[in-house]
């Protein structure tokens, strides 16, 4: 009997030495060490990430494209292509009364374009381009402004092409005259710099969504250039609502 328990002991201990007894159980250093492995991956991760502005300039500039008008007399402006046929947004301003229209896309792509819609009430217009460049990159319609949020504006100001400024919305529903018998109504107000130029380009959140159109700038003196106020049409109501093409 003695040997017999003897023999089965043996055997037991030889089994608790070769079983799979699963992981060993967690220390409170083990835990740490995970978390904190984990922080600094995040921390990593958002290191890596470009800030809002550097986002939202990459995101909209092939968006933008330069706008020549020819009439009377010549104007400058920018525009944004809003859906994938290529259709621009613009100020109604560049382009009323023009008797030719010439485009210049992000990627240096030259075409004649017409008016395809105009709203005078919201100073904006929509074009419809005869030459369209390889590849399209239609912009991101965005929301309401608020107060205090960054905002940025994409142009040509002065002729120097694919601008990028920063600021903030001032306020909003804004009215601005525009001549002794037009107003413009419930207006973006904004302090990123613009000047003209940037007449028809976009006014961009932080996601590098468009909010706005580009339509003026107030200026006491009676000057053409940026003095801290600048306006914009919100983007629900560019073209009265009604001319900008389904994205």
């Amino acid at each position: 009997m003695t040997g017999t328990l003897v023999v089965l002991l043996a055997a037991g201990l030889v089994w608790w030495g070769t079983a799979d007894h699963g992981p060993p159980a967690l220390t409170r250093a083990d835990v740490a060490k995970q978390v904190d492995a984990t922080l600094k991956a995040q921390q990593r991760a958002l290191a890596e990430q470009p800030p809002d502005a550097v986002a939202a300039y990459a995101t909209l500039a092939p968006s933008l494209v330069t706008i020549v008008s020819s009439g009377s007399d010549e104007r400058l402006g920018s525009g944004v292509i809003v859906n994938a046929d290529g259709s621009v947004l613009t100020a109604d301003h560049v382009v009323d009364k023009a008797t030719s229209v010439r485009v210049t896309f992000a990627d240096g792509t030259t075409s004649s374009a017409r008016v395809a819609g105009a709203d005078k009430a919201t100073d904006t217009a929509t074009l419809s381009v005869s030459d369209l460049p390889e590849v399209v990159v239609p912009a991101t319609l965005g929301g309401g402004a608020r107060v205090g949020a960054t905002v940025y504006a994409l142009g040509n100001p002065l002729g120097l092409r694919s601008s990028f400024t920063a600021g903030v919305v001032s306020a909003l529903g804004r009215t601005v005259k525009v001549d002794p018998t037009r107003s413009l109504k419930d207006l973006i107000q904004f302090d990123a710099a613009v000047n003209p130029g940037n007449s028809g380009g976009p006014l961009v959140n932080s996601a590098g969504e468009v909010i706005g159109i580009v339509t003026g700038l107030a200026n006491p003196s009676g000057q053409a250039f940026f003095v801290g106020i600048g306006f914009a049409v919100p983007i629900a109501s560019a073209g009265g609502g009604d001319s900008i093409p389904p994205q």
